[in-house]
């Protein structure tokens, strides 16, 4: 339970602490058809990496990056809201929590 409680913190600062106005509005590709992508990556890392640092998984970190940004441009598209957004991304963490107990990473 220790490492599930740092994984939310790092999701925490990652979405909220970490994540300026300026960040949220670039990384939609509404508001900035041009480099969007730049600052949904460079979100989506923040994510990776604290999964990583917390569970010293290189595996977990990419995992993490890449349903990060894929669960953010569904938000972004409109095609889940906030509060879902947020439990696929606690569902994610759930998730790397079983592969770590099993050893599947």
């Amino acid at each position: 339970m220790d490492i599930f409680f740092l994984l939310l913190f790092g999701h925490a600062l990652g979405d909220f602490a970490l994540q300026t106005e300026y960040m949220i509005k670039n990384k939609d590709r509404k508001n900035n058809p041009e480099s969007w992508y730049i600052y949904a990556t460079a979100h989506a890392v923040i994510h990776g990496g604290l999964v990583g640092f917390f569970t010293g998984s290189f595996v977990l970190a990419i995992a993490e990056t890449v349903c990060h940004a894929v669960i953010d441009q569904g938000k972004c598209s409109g095609k889940i809201d906030f509060k879902i957004d947020q439990l696929l991304h606690i569902a994610c963490k759930g998730l790397w929590i079983i592969l770590l107990v099993k050893g599947l990473v």
